[in-house]
């Protein structure tokens, strides 16, 4: 029997009028956050417009290279979705260093704004501390670093307002470089608030699991972000003062090696419940066409999972599955009907 979260579907209550989503016009209310049996969720946009209420779980799964849809359930639905944020904070850092020239062992400086962020702070970095943009990557991606994320956001924001000749805080210009981002890959249901996805009062950031495929398609395509992301641990270092700290950072993605499972994001808040993105990655299909030509399919499934209650568990079920459905559909022609049945990823560099 095929896969599927229990408990109840909630669907939408009260349409959304098109046009609403601008980012900065977003108001965001948690109504409910109650029942043991699930998350629900109503987030008030403007008067008289309403969110769907959100089903415990959500999940998406789709083929990276095709865009085929295998498995889908609550996958538009808005919801918080904790440190997968980071994989825009990622991205869009390394987008930056390549268009800047700008090389990855550069040192940040860790700035005064993350003495006040909670979470995740395995390195406990502090103000004043520096630190190599490599090194915070590894340490945000991998260990879920809020503060490695924070101080990413600070040092590429900064920049970014140096270049423009702009003001004002370097953290809310970066995470406008994500939401633009977002746009730019038709990410029509996202707003980031933060770069690190902590549930922040007033700034409350979401997504859905059909949104946070684009940006993991996107993301994986860059070679250097999908090395970041597979690697289970890594030897870092940074200076608090004059003194230089060794620290070995730990995957927190415990499926790495297993299925072919070679990245990319867990993450975990009381508000988003767990959340897991994941790719699985096989060799290609090597065919030999009738001029004698060599044709290569690559093939890599992408797994959303928000809202869930056992995300490592549920993202192997549903990778199987992906798995046997891709195979079905290769064997019977990988024909698509309709545009409904594939996920298509726009390339930002196109839309400048």
């Amino acid at each position: 029997m095929p896969w599927s979260p229990s408990g109840v579907d909630f669907r939408v209550v009260v349409p959304l009028r098109k046009g609403l989503y601008f980012p900065g016009n977003l108001r965001i209310f948690p109504v409910l956050n109650c029942l043991r049996a699930g998350i629900v969720t109503a987030i008030l946009l403007s008067p008289g417009s309403i969110l769907p209420l959100i089903a415990r779980e959500s999940y998406f799964v789709v083929e990276a290279n095709s865009g085929r849809i295998l498995l889908a359930e609550g996958s538009e639905q808005r919801r918080p979705v904790a440190s997968l944020t980071k994989v825009a904070t990622g991205i869009v850092a390394l987008d930056w260093a390549k268009a800047t020239g700008t090389d990855l062992g550069v040192e940040m400086l860790v700035p005064p704004s993350v003495a006040s962020l909670g979470g995740s702070n395995p390195m406990g970095l502090a103000p004043g501390d520096r630190i190599s943009l490599r090194n915070a990557l590894y340490s945000a991606l991998m260990g879920s670093d809020n503060s490695a994320a924070q101080s990413i956001a600070h040092h590429v924001g900064f920049a970014l307002q140096q270049a423009r000749g702009d003001t004002g805080d370097p953290v809310k210009v970066f995470v406008a470089e994500m939401n633009t981002l977002a746009g730019a890959l038709g990410m029509r249901h996202t707003r980031f608030s933060t770069p690190h996805g902590l549930y922040v009062q007033r700034s409350k950031g979401y997504s859905t699991a059909t949104d946070m495929a684009r940006l993991c398609i996107y993301a994986m395509r860059d070679p250097g972000f999908a090395f970041f992301v597979k690697q289970k641990s890594r030897a870092l270092s940074f200076r608090h003062r004059e003194v230089t700290k060794a620290f070995r950072v730990q995957n927190t993605n415990r499926l790495l090696g297993r299925m072919q499972i070679n990245g990319i994001k867990t993450g975990l808040t009381s508000a988003a419940g767990q959340c897991l993105a994941t790719s699985s990655e096989l060799q290609p299909i090597v065919e030999k066409l009738p001029d004698g030509a060599t044709r290569l399919t690559p093939r890599r499934l992408i797994c959303i999972v928000l809202g869930s209650q056992d995300r490592f568990g549920q993202t192997e079920t549903l990778m199987g599955q992906g798995w046997n459905l891709y195979n079905q559909w290769v064997e019977s022609g990988a024909v698509m009907t309709s545009v409904s049945e594939r996920l298509v990823v726009p390339d930002p560099a196109t839309q400048r």
